[in-house]
């Protein structure tokens, strides 16, 4: 009697099925999954206070991050850590791309191959990421996969703790990728909070829905993301330490010109599942 194969079998199209979307999901090298679904971007947080304005902050605290809402996001993954310098100089010795601006005579300071590649501006960031078959994460995929699901604050939780992340003039420049263990995201990924600010692939623009106005909101300058080991400037110690936790949430933005290359800002791709 002929045997029956085992794709006839029943359960069998479910548990190849199962492979199937294991597969799918499996990240590729140096990456995490960020799984479909929805997540809360923003917030309705206010300052009343308007401590932002009486601390000298160049936007009220909050304002280009409302509303909170609901975004449906495909299945993606995301660099588990920053781009390394040198990740990046197997980038600049490929294509011939101009080096950084704070390296010399063409290379990274010794000692500094695990410390986030800086002082690139948004084409560089953009073509790293082309060039290594990836793309610059979108603002939302970005504060997904910082904040999880249900709109942590930061990527710990909701309490500020920056022994979590470098943040503010703690260490006074950038440490290794992936020094901070307990201060990575519910999916895996490392310095979200902290070491070099972040570019995203989208232009600032205020969310539907935001009555707020700003001269900054077009196709002027492209999100950053993320905060980072620089100072935030003189204020009293306690209020310092106020503006360094709200500088630190995931949903904070900043916006910088495309051209734009400062020391303190760098490098974080994505990629589409297929």
């Amino acid at each position: 009697m002929r045997k029956k194969s085992i794709t006839n079998i029943p359960g069998a199209f479910f548990v190849s099925a199962l492979i199937l979307l294991s597969a799918c999901s499996r990240p590729p090298e140096g990456m995490v999954a960020v799984p479909a679904g929805e997540f809360i971007m923003g917030t309705d947080e206010q300052d009343p206070q308007e401590k932002a304005m009486e601390y000298g902050i160049m936007k009220p605290w909050f304002s280009d991050e409302h509303p909170a809402h609901r975004v449906k996001l495909p299945l993606y993954f995301i660099d588990t850590t920053e781009v390394t310098n040198a990740d990046y100089l197997k980038f600049v010795q490929a294509t011939g791309r101009r080096p950084p601006g704070d390296w010399q005579n063409g290379r990274f300071q010794p000692g500094k191959e695990r410390h986030p590649v800086v002082t690139v501006d948004w084409e560089d960031a953009n073509a790293y990421c082309l060039w290594a078959g990836k793309r610059l994460p979108s603002e939302a995929e970005w504060e997904k996969a910082a904040r999880g699901p249900d709109g942590l604050k930061y990527p710990w939780g909701n309490e500020f703790d920056e022994k979590r992340a470098n943040v503010n003039n703690q260490v006074g420049n950038t440490t290794e990728v992936g020094h901070y263990e307990n201060g990575k995201s519910l999916y895996g990924a490392y310095d979200m909070t902290g070491n070099v600010w972040e570019w995203t692939a989208d232009w600032y623009q205020p969310y539907p829905g935001n009555p707020y106005n700003s001269d900054k909101f077009g196709m002027q300058s492209k999100v950053l993301r993320g905060n980072s080991f620089a100072g935030l400037g003189h204020f009293p110690p306690k209020i310092y330490e106020e503006v360094k936790a709200h500088y630190s949430h995931a949903g904070y933005r900043l916006f910088l010109v495309p051209n734009g290359a400062v020391n303190d800002a760098g490098v974080r791709c994505a990629k589409s599942a297929k």
